[in-house]
C-alpha cells in the first residue's frame, strides 16, 4: 500500500507540475491584464507543434546531437509562441481592454483559426499568408509617415486588404498549380504526430519495484527552473518592477511615466512563451493534435482561479493540490486508505477513473470557491482597490 500511495504522489505532483507550468503564463496574463485567453491552450498546441518540427529538423544531424533538440526545442518554443502572443496582444487583445466579453470571445475565435491553421498549413497558405502581410504591412508603413496620414488612412485599409488578399491568392494559386501536391499537401494534417524523447530522457531511477521515468523528473525540474526565472524577473528586473507596479495600479503608474502598453505586450508574450514551454514539456507525454491545448485549458484555469489571480505561490499550491486529487482519486490510491470507512470508501471508487475524478474534484473546487472566492492567497491592499 505504501508502494502505491507513493506511485500516486509522484504521479501525481508530475501532473501538477505540467498544470503548474502551463498555468504561469495564464496566471501573470490574467493577474496583470485581467484578460481571460482562451487561447492559451493553442498556445500549448503550437508550443508542441514547434517541438515536433525541432525534432525532425535534428534527426538529420544523427546521435549525438539529436539528443539535445529537446533544449533547442524549448527555446524556439517560447520565442514562436511569444512572437505569436505579441502579434495577438498588438492586434486583438490591446484594442478589447475593459471589455471582458469581447475579449472572450475574440481570444476563443483566435484558438479555434488557430486549431484549424495548424490542420490545413502548407506551403500556399504561408506564401499567400507572406505575401500579404509583406503588401499590406509594408505599405501602411509608409503611408503612416505622410503628413495627412489620419485623412488617408481609413480609405487605404478598404483599398489595400482587398488588393493584398488578391495579389497573396494569385501567388498561391501559382504556386499550387506549379508543384501540385509538394506545395498544397498540409504539413501535419488533422492526425496526431509523435514527439520522440531523446534516448537519455526514455529510462528512469529505480525504486524498488517502482521506477521514476526520466521524462517526468526532466518536466518538474523544468516546472522549477521555471518558477525560479519568473520569481527573478519580477523581483530583480527593472521591467519585473514595471510589471508588478501595473499590477498595483495601473493609472498611477502610467502618470509616474511608466509605458503600460508596452508592460502589456511584454507581459502577453511572455505568458505565451511560457505557455510554448509548457506545450513542449507536454509533448513529450503523448502525442500532439490540433486539441491538444484543449485538454489542459480547463486544469488551468482552475489552477489560477483557486491559487488566486496573479499569485505565484497560489498556482503553485493549487497546481499540486489539483494534480494529486485528480490522480489519486482517478487512480483509486486512497479507497485503501478509508478502508475503515466503507461508505467514503464505496464513493471513492465510484469516481475511479479519470473523467469521473475531474468532476469530483470540480464539485470540490466550487465548493471551496463558495467560502473563499477570491482563492487561496487572494489579493490584498491596492491591488484590490486598482
Amino acid at each position: 500500500m505504501l508502494t502505491s500511495l507513493l506511485d500516486g504522489l509522484f504521479d501525481g505532483i508530475s501532473i501538477g507540475s505540467v498544470l503548474l507550468l502551463a498555468a504561469l503564463g495564464l496566471a501573470i496574463v490574467f493577474g496583470l491584464m485581467g484578460v481571460i485567453n482562451m487561447a492559451h491552450g493553442e498556445l500549448m498546441m503550437i508550443g508542441a507543434y514547434t517541438t515536433f518540427v525541432v525534432q525532425n529538423a535534428f534527426k538529420s544531424f544523427g546521435q549525438p546531437w539529436f539528443g539535445a533538440y529537446i533544449f533547442v526545442a524549448l527555446i524556439c518554443a517560447f520565442l514562436v509562441t511569444a512572437l505569436l502572443g505579441l502579434i495577438l496582444e498588438k492586434g486583438v487583445i490591446r484594442h478589447l481592454y475593459g471589455r471582458p466579453l469581447e475579449t472572450l470571445l475574440a481570444t476563443w475565435g483566435v484558438s479555434l483559426i488557430l486549431r484549424q491553421f495548424v490542420r490545413s498549413v502548407s506551403w500556399v497558405m504561408v506564401l499567400g499568408l507572406g505575401v500579404f502581410c509583406v503588401l499590406y504591412f509594408g505599405a501602411m508603413a509608409i503611408i503612416s509617415r505622410m503628413p495627412n496620414v489620419e485623412k488617408i488612412r481609413g480609405w487605404a485599409r478598404t483599398v489595400l486588404i482587398p488588393l493584398s488578399a488578391g495579389i497573396a491568392w494569385t501567388a498561391g494559386s501559382m504556386l499550387g498549380q506549379t508543384y501540385q501536391l509538394a506545395a498544397t499537401k498540409p504539413w501535419f494534417g488533422a492526425q496526431n504526430v509523435d514527439v520522440t524523447a531523446p534516448g537519455w530522457l526514455r529510462k528512469g531511477i529505480k525504486l524498488g519495484t517502482y521506477q521514476l521515468p526520466y521524462v517526468r523528473l526532466f518536466i518538474l525540474v523544468l516546472t522549477i527552473v521555471c518558477i525560479i526565472g519568473m520569481y527573478m524577473f519580477l523581483q530583480r528586473s527593472a521591467w519585473g518592477l514595471r510589471i508588478r507596479a501595473v499590477t498595483q495600479n495601473r493609472s498611477m503608474s502610467a502618470c509616474l511615466g511608466i509605458p503600460t502598453e508596452r508592460v502589456d505586450a511584454l507581459t502577453f508574450a511572455l505568458g505565451s512563451g511560457l505557455a510554448g514551454v509548457a506545450g513542449c514539456a507536454v509533448s513529450l507525454l503523448g502525442s500532439v493534435g490540433p486539441n491538444t491545448g484543449q485538454n489542459y485549458i480547463v486544469d488551468t484555469f482552475m489552477v489560477v482561479v483557486v491559487g488566486g489571480v496573479g499569485k505565484l505561490v497560489g498556482s503553485i499550491v493549487a497546481a499540486m493540490a489539483i494534480g494529486i486529487a485528480n490522480y489519486m482519486i482517478g487512480a483509486d490510491a486512497l479507497s485503501p486508505l478509508v478502508s475503515w470507512f466503507p461508505q467514503l470508501a464505496a464513493v471513492l471508487g465510484f469516481f475511479a477513473n479519470a473523467s469521473m475524478a475531474k468532476v469530483l474534484v470540480f464539485a470540490l473546487i466550487v465548493t471551496f470557491l463558495q467560502f473563499r472566492p477570491a482563492g487561496i492567497f487572494p489579493q490584498k491592499g491596492r491591488m484590490v482597490d486598482a
